[in-house]
């Protein structure tokens, strides 16, 4: 992290509802070039509500956002995806598309008022599928792809978009022990060349091992945010989750689950 960095992201007092729910109150938070935060906690608790509001698609229920400093309300759609790239859930098919143009949906937001094409997005879409280790399937119908093929095809749209700040809803979502942990470090690297990552998890394992910090929502409003090595320990999952969780080091990592 560079902490004489502006904060890509500068969250004050940020509340998130659903309905007359309260999710997630007064949350504080800045994130800074060169950090993974990991977002864990319950189903329902709030994680993708909250990723969508920083984001800037949703508003705020109370508090304040900005992006690289200022308010989303205050930019247009194709200056808010220049800030932050968001990897939902689910992609949105477009049927009939190819691998190969699903990708280069993510350039959207760097193409001219006209949107002509321009031959380097096509390079740069083929990278990110080559880093995503789906350069292969480039030219297969995107709706024939496998869960985690199309999980992987579009995490390569989100790289492409290129924005200094990576939302990343359930990364690991169809994806086998492998390619959790190469997606993961795809996006890490991101972070270490001065990027940001926000990563909503299930698994502590994998934010032990990529997070440098964390944020444990409750559910009811409660939040906790600190580094991983201080929050990430078996007591606090153990509250977090409601179930008694136990912590095993082996060969220098820690390793989480469910007792």
């Amino acid at each position: 992290m560079n902490a004489a960095a502006a904060p890509l992201l500068a969250a004050r007092a940020l509340a998130v509802r659903a309905g007359a729910r309260a999710l997630v109150e007064a949350l504080d938070l800045e994130v800074r070039p060169g950090e993974f935060v990991a977002v864990l906690g319950r189903n329902g608790s709030g994680k993708t509500l909250l990723l969508h509001t920083l984001a800037g698609l949703r508003v705020p229920a109370a508090g304040s956002l900005q992006l690289l400093g200022d308010s989303p309300a205050t930019l247009t759609r194709r200056e808010v995806a220049r800030r932050v790239a968001l990897l939902p859930q689910d992609l949105e098919e477009m049927p009939g598309a190819s691998v190969l143009e699903t990708v280069l949906v993510g350039r959207y937001a760097h193409r001219g008022a006209l949107g002509g094409d321009d031959p380097r997005d096509a390079q740069q879409a083929l990278e990110a599928l080559r880093r995503l280790q789906v350069e292969a399937l480039a030219g297969r119908e995107f709706a024939t792809l496998s869960g985690g093929e199309q999980r992987r095809v579009a995490a390569a749209a989100v790289l492409v978009q290129a924005a200094p700040l990576v939302l990343l809803d359930e990364p690991t979502n169809h994806l086998d022990p492998q390619h959790q942990l190469a997606v993961l470090e795809v996006f890490a690297a991101q972070a270490r060349a001065g990027g940001a990552v926000i990563a909503s998890l299930h698994d502590p394992t994998l934010a032990a091992r990529h997070a440098d910090r964390v944020l444990l929502l409750h559910g009811d409003g409660r939040w906790q945010a600190g580094t991983a090595t201080r929050l990430l320990e078996a007591a606090t999952l153990s509250d977090l989750y409601l179930t008694r969780m136990i912590e095993v080091e082996r060969d220098g990592r820690r390793i989480f689950a469910a007792a």
